[in-house]
């Protein structure tokens, strides 16, 4: 059993240091969001354009390593708890082998080797799981030291508004540096941006704690904490609500609205006001507190899905305002959840003990989420008769509530879930 090694309060968080210690701490968001997108979005393209490679082949393919993914980030939970427990160094060495992995697995993807349909699926699939688990190493450790950093509520949310701020910038490299550049610079930008946030983590404020004497925290652990499963019932609604409009939202541009030369504006607005509300919610948790905070996100992105569904053929000015609208609620979805899991943690008295295992569960839900997604409005979109392409007045009308409707009835619930069970923390006092 792992035995306790004290990790001194190194210096005060994000809040007390100012912005170079925000930096310093939140660069590594930008690498681990670039790498998210061109996985998820480009890959698949890039093996049916320029390999032949089936999609249905590819979707299978992309579906069993998203699920073994998900199921790994508890695990992975654990062994961050453990890395933690022994000493900065610790952590710093594992992050740094895990970013060469990504590096490499991210490069190894993109230009494999081989040609023939099935070497290319191994090829692809094995690499997928390497680069999968090197990714999740990262976001998980890079999310606990965070939350070890402590403070206040307007504190945390700073914390996370920092890292999620350079996400949603990664992003938007991501999404246009391979357009831009080629495959081949992409990745090995990726892989010195990558180096850079490793390097800068190792500058930032650390607040890494001590175990408990009897060593790391069971995995299971935050499943038995009330206060956590309510977090998490609320996180995934709400995380649900969201996932299904971006899975929806390339075939509401084309067909609902017709615009398909827009897409990229559309995009660009909708991170891009993510990314700058992040300093707005921050100081309204300062007047207002993490749960009401996140309830006017909420409300924000209902308002911003029941205006869009007003919309129709070439409404392109509404909807890039319903981009911004909704991208502003983003900053509140990325921004306070992971600030209120920190609080969570704290007044479970596992601080400084087990943030990974937190963290693990966490991030299987938001992968989770994903599926769950695709599950529930790509179904639903077929069995009402939509179909890509169609402009059929029943299946674009069907398309519409998939788009607007469902995501509205969704965040609604999360906020009466948030409402109900989350207001108070401990000792009754409001987050």
């Amino acid at each position: 059993m792992t035995r306790a090694v004290a990790a001194p309060l190194v210096r005060a968080p994000l809040a007390a240091t100012g912005w170079r210690d925000g930096v310093a701490y939140g660069a590594l968001g930008l690498p681990l969001a670039f790498v998210a997108l061109p996985l998820y979005v480009m890959l698949p393209n890039h093996y049916a354009t320029t390999f032949g490679v089936p999609l249905a082949a590819l979707g299978a393919l992309l579906l069993g390593a998203r699920l073994f993914d998900a199921v790994t980030d508890p695990w992975i939970g654990r062994l961050v708890d453990r890395w933690f427990a022994r000493s900065a160094a610790r952590v710093l060495g594992a992050a740094a082998l895990a970013a060469v992995a990504a590096a490499v697995g991210f490069h190894a993807l993109f230009f494999p080797p081989m040609q023939g349909t099935a070497s290319l699926l191994a090829w692809c699939g094995a690499w997928l799981l390497w680069t999968y688990v090197a990714y999740s190493v990262l976001a998980v450790l890079h999310q606990a030291w965070g939350a070890r950093l402590g403070g206040d509520a307007t504190q945390r949310a700073r914390v996370v508004a920092w890292r999620e701020g350079f996400a949603l910038t990664g992003v938007l490299v991501a999404s246009v540096l391979p357009a831009l550049a080629g495959m081949g610079a992409a990745t090995a930008t990726f892989a010195v941006v990558l180096a850079l946030g490793v390097a800068l983590l190792s500058r930032a404020p650390r607040a890494l704690g001590t175990t408990a004497p009897g060593g790391v925290m069971p995995m299971t652990l935050p499943l038995a904490d009330a206060a956590f499963r309510r977090l998490l019932a609320v996180f995934l609604v709400n995380g649900i609500a969201s996932a299904v409009p971006a899975t929806l939202v390339l075939f509401f541009i084309r067909d609902r609205l017709q615009a398909p030369a827009f897409e990229p504006l559309f995009l660009a607005s909708y991170f891009a006001a993510g990314a700058l509300s992040m300093p707005l919610w921050v100081r309204l948790v300062r007047r207002f507190g993490l749960v009401r905070t996140w309830l006017a996100g909420m409300l924000l992105a209902v308002a911003a899905f029941a205006w869009a569904a007003a919309l129709g053929t070439g409404d392109v000015a509404g909807f890039a305002a319903v981009c911004v609208a909704s991208g502003l609620a983003l900053g509140a979805d990325l921004a306070l959840p992971g600030a209120l899991l920190a609080g969570v943690i704290q007044r479970s008295g596992r601080g400084g003990q087990a943030e990974g295992a937190y963290f693990g569960w966490w991030n299987f839900a938001t992968k989770l989420n994903l599926a769950l997604a695709a599950g529930l409005a790509l179904p639903l979109l077929q069995a009402f008769g939509y179909t890509p392409g169609s402009r059929d007045a029943d299946a674009l009308a069907a398309l519409t509530l998939a788009y607007c409707a469902l995501p509205c009835v969704l965040k609604l619930a999360a906020a009466a879930l948030l409402a109900t069970r989350m207001r108070r923390g401990a000792g009754g006092a409001p987050e």
